[in-house]
């Protein structure tokens, strides 16, 4: 199973393994929540026999599992038996951490559903310990905000080329059709010397040679993308080292047709050519051609 990364979550409960979870999905793992550890084996055979479709694999076993969680050290046994490789995150976390978690959240701990909080802990980590010994990793979330346990994971389980695979999309819109509801960040072009007051680019787009020439000549669009170039490559970086999976970073104008498709093309080329994946969006060009030129 080496063309497969198997990572078995696990730990107590109200630690953190709905967030890991999460991020996992986001980093491109297939996750189960809860699966009972005796089909762990089938479960990695059929991940093999995918030709590549499943590749990286995030399997949550805990105490919700009840009587079926005392069988996780068979199936680990026997996933080794039969030369699979995987490994185990534990997620920990003090008394206090946990029982402020659960009055936070109004939850019961599913060891104690009747009972105190304190009870349910109490006998949840004598149930488990001898599962922590197994863990390649053990991460105690008692200190740890939501983002710097996204941050933690995107560490431990992304190889550094896949760090760098976040998905960028540069959209160009125009103001007259709303900004775009999935963006990130937002930049206003409309300051910038507009085409449309020239006749001969005033049906053109910003895609145009001429039509960018003309934007380019002028001091105060180099000076802003001077600005917005390195304020870009100051972010990007560090969205991808909290583990963001997407980035939409959105540049608009009057109409969509002029600056913001400029501007857009510009930030998609500086990004390219940086190794990062990225795409361009002219969203409202269509409009433009449908309809009469407006300002853009």
């Amino acid at each position: 199973m080496d063309d497969v990364r198997l990572v078995i979550i696990t730990g107590m409960s109200g630690a953190g393994k709905t967030q890991v979870v999460r991020t996992m999905e986001d980093l491109g793992y297939f996750c189960v929540d809860n699966l009972p550890p005796m089909l762990i084996p089938k479960f990695a055979e059929l991940c093999t026999q995918s030709a590549g479709r499943v590749n990286k694999v995030g399997l949550v076993v805990d105490i919700r599992g009840r009587e079926f969680f005392d069988t996780l050290i068979q199936a680990l046994e026997d996933l080794e038996k039969q030369g699979y490789r995987y490994e185990m995150l534990f997620l920990e976390a003090s008394d206090e951490t946990l029982i402020r978690r659960y009055k936070e959240t109004r939850r019961r701990h599913p060891m104690a559903p009747h009972g105190r909080i304190i009870e349910g802990i109490s006998r949840e980590r004598e149930k488990i310990d001898h599962v922590r010994g197994r863990a390649t990793q053990i991460i105690d979330t008692s200190e740890l905000s939501t983002a710097k346990l996204r941050e933690k994971i995107t560490g431990l389980f992304t190889s550094e080329h896949e760090q760098q695979r976040m998905n960028i999309t540069v959209v160009s819109f125009g103001f007259k059709y709303g900004i775009p509801l999935d963006a990130d960040m937002v930049f206003d072009v409309r300051f910038l010397p507009n085409p449309f007051y020239v006749e001969s680019l005033r049906r053109k787009s910003g895609a145009v040679a001429e039509v960018g020439e003309y934007i380019w000549k002028w001091p105060i669009t180099q000076q802003f993308m001077e600005q917005v170039s390195g304020f870009v490559d100051f972010l990007v970086p560090n969205y991808i080292k909290e583990g963001k999976s997407q980035l939409i970073i959105a540049i608009g104008c009057t109409g969509g047709m002029h600056r913001s498709v400029f501007v857009a093309g510009k930030i998609y080329e500086g990004l390219k050519n940086k190794g990062y994946k990225v795409n361009v969006d002219h969203r409202d060009i269509k409009h433009n051609v449908l309809e009469a030129p407006v300002e853009g």
